[in-house]
């Protein structure tokens, strides 16, 4: 069964806080993994029946974010412990939130994570285009962030980024305009384009198995 209504998880995972059926059971009954059937439980815990409904995009404030870091930090509680007592859905969430606080970037209340979104965009060279999607990758494809740093909208920050991710480098040349030489890429041009690319994927990759090793640090020195 892969499409399982929210209202039956809600009863699942009450009947398991009942006491009344194990995860297994309830995996078995409904034809999932067991491990998905613990994540709709702490969830449940978490937040409630809230927690299921589709496209739900839920706000948090800027205090609510500091507060929920700055506990986490000082030992204070686990971070299903903290997602638990602020309705926090995930704990990605609240792993994203130390992410940018100990990066010493300001948590502002959600919705464009924190950034005014720019709404016009501007003419960009193939080089900014480059530096653009390079940046977004290595900053954890955010786009809002991205195209306040580089004065594009939201819009063609995410754009760009999508068309590298499916086309590669030639994805971002601009060949609406008919000029006479068009924007071509000499081998050499393609190269050290791929390679900037390739320089932010292992920079984001490093960066997110680090931050991961510390939080599991972390999480075994409570234990």
């Amino acid at each position: 069964m892969s499409n399982i209504k929210p209202e039956d998880k809600v009863f699942y995972c009450q009947q398991f806080l009942a006491g009344k059926l194990s995860e297994g059971r309830i995996a078995d009954a409904v034809g999932v993994s067991k491990a998905s059937v613990h994540m709709w439980i702490k969830k449940y815990e978490s937040m409630g029946s809230a927690a299921f409904e589709r496209n739900e995009n839920k706000s948090y404030s800027k205090e609510l974010k500091m507060q929920a870091v700055r506990e986490y930090l000082d030992g204070l509680d686990s971070q299903y412990g903290i997602c638990k007592k602020y309705g926090i859905k995930s704990k990605t969430q609240l792993q994203n939130w130390i992410k940018l606080y100990n990066g010493h970037k300001e948590l502002k209340a959600s919705g464009t994570g924190g950034h005014s979104l720019m709404t016009k965009g501007r003419k960009t060279t193939f080089e900014e285009r480059i530096e653009i999607v390079q940046y977004c990758i290595a900053h954890d494809h955010n786009y809002a962030e991205t195209s306040e740093k580089y004065q594009v909208s939201y819009q063609q920050a995410r754009n760009y980024t999508v068309k590298y991710e499916a086309g590669g480098v030639d994805a971002l040349l601009d060949n609406r305009g008919k000029r006479k030489n068009p924007d071509e890429l000499s081998e050499l041009e393609r190269l050290r384009a791929e390679v900037k690319m390739l320089k932010a994927q292992k920079e984001r990759a490093e960066m997110e198995v680090s931050f991961l090793k510390k939080l599991e640090e972390i999480e075994r020195r409570r234990g």
